[in-house]
């Protein structure tokens, strides 16, 4: 294939892709529309238009400054164009944040015209002036801006860090706020679960490239879960091979009565991703850890068991666990090591200041005899010391593999040492 037909291909599929973009959010527009005119405006339908902009819309907009923009703007009778579109996509984050915190019907009918008419008037822009330009220029490589585009906007789902300038980390931000708004607005329409799911899918994309932002997340998932007067979560059966884990007394039991509110979700899954197929742990919580289990199904659909032992007044006990033959997935963290004997934890993926904490909790909750796989990047040096001064004389370590990309640890407890 030439160059010229790949570009081609790459300009159709934005085409495309624009005309995918305006129908949502004319469609959108349009059911928010209907709701008002029927006088049945209860916030939903203003929800749902704020979470595809945030969801769909924005990051596609982010995407296209990091690339396409940043083409069309190296050619001086597109610079002003480009100029002025950048400004438009402020004005659609401005009118998404207004269409999320509008007080009534009329208000919201008035931004969510608005918004429709922007984004129409700016997708036929970009098709007409700035587009065709670069598809017609040899020096610009469409099908790799177009590959760029992709790994910006999947960057959140995939759970990738990508630097490129402070807008981004702003950007990230402000897309939270729209989604945590929309979240409010389905809880104040009593869709407390779509609420609660909403704001889990959010800490799941924001929780490894932002953590700071996770800890946010969480806080509003807390207050979302009050709105939710059901059973919030039906869990996926997964597989009919899959069994649960077997209940017996060596079981690890993590209290995290005594943590900061903050550090609690990131120990409780940092356990969980230390266990083997087969295995649970009983969670000790002073509330109804509700919250957690929106973010469990977010995150590990199909690969969790969920037992309720003790409910309140004053302590919960739920036993988590990972059922027997259930997929790892594609984390990394509690996959079967390559010998079949102990589960992996990968901590390549985790930013560098959660990673020893990680250990240290997948190391607390082993029964004596058992071991894990530390799956690292560089020479873990640092992290034996740390073992040393702290679990001297109860902890074997051996290295599987030593680089120089890779670094396998069997980190154990030995049988007849103290926990």
């Amino acid at each position: 294939m030439t160059t010229t037909d790949t570009d081609t291909g790459a300009l159709e599929a934005m085409l495309a892709h624009h005309a995918a973009l305006a129908d949502g959010v004319a469609r959108r527009v349009a059911s928010l529309r209907a709701a008002v005119e029927r006088h049945d405006h209860d916030g939903a339908a203003a929800a749902e238009l704020v979470a595809y902009l945030a969801k769909e819309v924005l990051p596609h907009a982010m995407a296209e400054e990091h690339t396409l923009y940043r083409a069309a703007a190296a050619k001086a009778d597109l610079a002003e164009t480009v100029a002025g579109m950048v400004d438009e996509h402020r004005k659609l984050v401005s009118l998404a944040e207004r269409l999320a915190t509008a007080d009534d019907a009329s208000a919201a009918a008035a931004e969510a015209e608005a918004i429709g008419a922007l984004f129409a008037e700016h997708v036929a822009k970009e098709n007409e002036l700035v587009l065709p330009p670069l598809a017609a220029d040899a020096e610009v490589d469409l099908a790799g801006l177009l590959v760029q585009m992709h790994r910006l906007t999947e960057a959140a789902q995939d759970e990738t860090p990508v630097t490129e300038d402070l807008t981004t980390a702003d950007a990230e931000a402000a897309l939270l706020r729209l989604v945590l708004g929309a979240a409010s607005q389905l809880a104040d329409a009593d869709r407390g679960d779509a609420a609660c799911r909403l704001a889990a899918e959010a800490w799941v994309a924001v929780r490894v490239v932002r953590p700071e932002l996770a800890v946010r997340v969480t806080a509003a998932l807390h207050r979302l879960v009050r709105s939710v007067t059901a059973e919030p979560v039906t869990l996926s059966a997964g597989p009919a091979s899959i069994a649960p884990p077997v209940a017996g007394d060596g079981e690890a039991v993590l209290d995290v009565r005594a943590l900061a509110p903050a550090q609690r979700h990131e120990k409780i899954f940092a356990t969980y991703g230390a266990l083997g197929t087969g295995t649970a742990f009983v969670l000790v919580n002073d509330h109804d850890p509700k919250p957690l289990r929106y973010q469990f199904e977010a995150e590990h659909e199909g690969r969790f068991t969920w037992e309720v032992l003790e409910a309140g007044p004053t302590v919960w006990r739920v036993r988590i666990g990972r059922p027997a033959g259930a997929p790892a997935g594609e984390e990394g963290v509690g996959a079967p090591a390559r010998a079949g004997a102990e589960p992996e934890l990968d901590v390549r993926r985790f930013p560098h200041g959660q990673r020893h904490d990680a250990i240290f909790t997948a190391f607390d909750a082993l029964a004596e005899g058992g071991a894990f796989v530390l799956v690292n990047d560089h020479d873990p040096k640092p992290l034996r010391y740390q073992f040393d001064a702290q679990h001297a004389g109860h902890y074997s370590w051996d290295y599987l593999e030593s680089g120089p990309e890779i670094w396998r640890v069997r980190i154990g407890r030995p049988a007849g040492t103290a926990a």
